[in-house]
């Protein structure tokens, strides 16, 4: 028997469940300075991709390529989502904002 296609499914399944909540940390922690780090990762897995012998191997280096590369317009759409107050601040980050401006809050 071929299990594939199961293993690709649930690979895929697995990858974009677990880089849902990697993004929400990365955003929180590192703001959206961190999406370079996506890029070349997410380049990378498709490089894989495409020198893989096996095939379960190059598609799923290739699903996890593309979900690297998109979750770089979610880091982005999760920095909107916490300036409109549905995700939690940093605090730290208030911190260094204040810091900033001289000790003056916004």
């Amino acid at each position: 028997m071929n299990y594939d296609g199961i293993i690709i499914g649930i690979g895929t399944f697995l990858i974009i469940g677990l880089l849902h909540p990697v993004v929400i940390k990365a955003e929180y922690y590192f703001t959206t300075k961190i999406w370079p780090l996506f890029l070349i990762f997410g380049l990378m897995c498709f490089g894989i991709s495409l020198v893989s012998p096996s095939p379960t191997e190059r598609s799923l280096s290739a699903v996890l390529g593309c979900s690297l590369l998109w979750s770089i317009k979610e880091i982005f759409e999760q920095k909107t989502r916490v300036e409109k107050g549905w995700f939690p601040e940093n605090p730290k980050r208030k911190i260094l904002k204040s810091a900033e401006l001289g000790g003056k809050e916004k």
